[in-house]
């Protein structure tokens, strides 16, 4: 099994920007690998590598993940819509709750499908080590269990309305 990167790598220099704003907001930068197999006794590392900005409400530790184009773009992305204009959960959901809302969205957090062999965006001794983040069309991403909190009334970490560049028209 290999180990995953923590740090910003010079690949990642287009990110720069969106990471210190991630940290300038309260955030902190987590470089994720995709793996595959969480289910199982041996992980899988796939060739995807994606940099998120976590919150984390210090009073009861709490947490949201977004992708850091995601927080970064003063554009519309379906993720920050998802976030803003909180679509109801439609209340027919066989299975994990995160994964039927993102799935109703429009996203996809599943890795391997229906397969039962798990998988999501891993990082070495993180809290959340393996993080299901709800993936759109658009490649905009959101923490799968933040969303459907949120969509509840329930706000994880911190509100991104207030640190997400993009801003909904009227609200």
């Amino acid at each position: 099994m290999g180990s995953a990167p923590d740090e910003l790598t010079p690949d990642d220099s287009a990110d720069a920007s969106a990471a210190a704003y991630c940290r300038q907001t309260g955030g902190r930068v987590e470089t994720r690998r995709a793996v595959y197999g969480t289910t199982g006794s041996k992980l899988l590392f796939l060739a995807g590598k994606r940099t998120f900005c976590q919150y984390t409400k210090k009073r009861n530790g709490s947490r949201i993940h977004i992708l850091l184009s995601t927080l970064y773009t003063t554009k519309p992305t379906l993720a920050a819509l998802a976030y803003i204009l909180k679509p109801p959960p439609s209340g027919s959901c066989q299975g994990n709750p995160a994964s039927c809302y993102c799935s109703y969205l429009g996203g996809s957090d599943q890795f391997g499908g229906t397969t039962g062999a798990g998988g999501g965006w891993y990082k070495k001794n993180a809290i959340d080590q393996t993080l299901e983040a709800c993936i759109f069309p658009d490649e905009s991403s959101i923490d799968s269990w933040g969303l459907t909190y949120h969509a509840h009334g329930i706000i994880r970490g911190i509100d991104l309305k207030k640190v997400m560049r993009y801003k909904y028209p009227g609200g």
